[in-house]
């Protein structure tokens, strides 16, 4: 790999299993992995916790006074610094997912986060996935991938996982609220949810999380 620092971008719509599937392929090729997401999720919660209104772009951009987000590793567990406070586990509710589809579509927040995706990547061999890592925050990543899968499916892992942590949620609401994060996400004028150009994609409806892993594996191995 001649010393040169490996990125690997995945982009993706919500409930595609991309933060998952990083998550265990950068364990097993010992990477990093880095949830941008969860990025987004924290200025989202802090929006939500001082009362902004997530739709309001004036008011989201006012929220990001003096305020830090970070990320830390743990045995190569990525946490999520808040005025560093942890909040890994408060930012996967639904409605710090709702906030952070909001606030990312205002321009403010890309700039705020923009810096440090960059400078994790610049100093570490990782998968980095998102919604437009490929596109804009890592465009000379050697390996670009696109995770999908159909809506219901990924409903249903989302349904699966949300239920699992205790949340009283259903699943046509769960369906509901994806369907309208894919709309805003594709739609939004800033930095939309789309393929890089140069991007593998890869389709897992059907696929068990072991297949989609081993999947990613070898379009890594292949690129590199």
């Amino acid at each position: 790999m001649n010393g040169k620092v490996i990125n690997v971008a995945i982009d993706g719509p919500a409930g595609a299993g991309k933060s998952t599937v990083s998550r265990a392929a950068a364990k097993e090729i010992g990477y990093i992995y880095v949830d941008t997401g969860a990025l987004y999720r924290a200025v989202g919660v802090n929006a939500l916790r001082i009362g902004a209104d997530t739709k309001n772009a004036e008011q989201v951009a006012a929220s990001l006074s003096g305020i830090s987000v970070d990320l830390a590793f743990e045995n190569g567990e990525q946490r999520v610094l808040l005025n560093g406070e942890d909040v890994s586990l408060e930012i996967r509710t639904p409605q710090a997912s709702m906030a952070a589809s909001d606030v990312s579509a205002v321009p403010q927040v890309r700039d705020f986060l923009f810096d440090l995706q960059k400078n994790i990547a610049a100093a570490n061999n990782c998968i980095m996935d998102g919604r437009d890592i490929g596109t804009v925050v890592l465009p000379d990543a050697q390996v670009k991938i696109f995770l999908t899968a159909s809506p219901e499916e990924r409903a249903a892992r989302r349904y699966k996982e949300l239920v699992e942590k205790g949340s009283s949620v259903n699943y046509k609401d769960v369906l509901e609220d994806l369907i309208k994060r894919d709309y805003n996400d594709s739609h939004r004028a800033v930095a939309p949810l789309k393929p890089a150009e140069d991007s593998v994609i890869l389709d897992t409806t059907g696929f068990t999380l072991e297949k989609s892993v081993n999947e990613i594996i070898r379009i890594i191995k292949e690129k590199i």
